[in-house]
């Protein structure tokens, strides 16, 4: 057995996941946008989070932790960051997309666009993790495949916990042939 790296590059700045929607890098005055969009909505609302703390995350360069626009028809609508190597796959740090955008399919062309990212690696799984209050997207990750592997609690507040979910992405079993 080698060990080989699980990277998922996200070389590119841009990507086209359907007509109307894109993932690119964030433009420095989208970044303010993208911190006020999550500043109020959970869970960051109900962790207190400002809109220039986010801002300033999502503004940030970090090396392996890329960050991306979620434009649709043009319009910011939301943000993903993605650690492209944490354990033996990516992580999704943060997903994010304004109310008006939920329950169009964006997130689900989002999630199938990383996933595609990390079968073109040796990565072995996809993580997330998700606040347990966040009943919507603990849901959300559940029906693209995720299962709760694990709770931590007081991590960001000692009164909440989170939940910690793992995507397989190798087929379970073995064959000989």
């Amino acid at each position: 057995m080698t060990l080989a790296s699980t990277t998922v590059s996200f070389l590119g700045t841009s990507y086209r996941l359907s007509s109307a929607v894109e993932l690119s890098s964030f433009a420095q005055f989208e970044a303010g946008q993208a911190g006020v969009i999550c500043a109020g909505m959970d869970p960051w609302a109900r962790y207190r989070m400002t809109a220039p703390e986010l801002a300033a995350f999502f503004a940030q360069a970090e090396p392996g932790a890329p960050r991306f626009a979620i434009r649709v028809n043009g319009r910011l609508e939301g943000a993903l960051v993605v650690r492209t190597n944490w354990l033996a796959g990516p992580y999704i740090q943060l997903l994010a997309l304004a109310p008006n955008a939920q329950g169009q399919k964006i997130g689900s062309l989002v999630m199938d666009f990383v996933e595609g990212q990390a079968r073109k690696t040796t990565a072995r799984n996809l993580w997330v993790a998700a606040s347990d209050f966040n009943a919507a997207a603990l849901r959300f990750y559940e029906r693209h495949g995720f299962v709760r592997i694990a709770e931590i609690d007081a991590l960001l507040r000692n009164d909440r916990n989170e939940a910690l979910l793992r995507k397989k992405l190798f087929a379970s079993g073995f064959s000989i042939s």
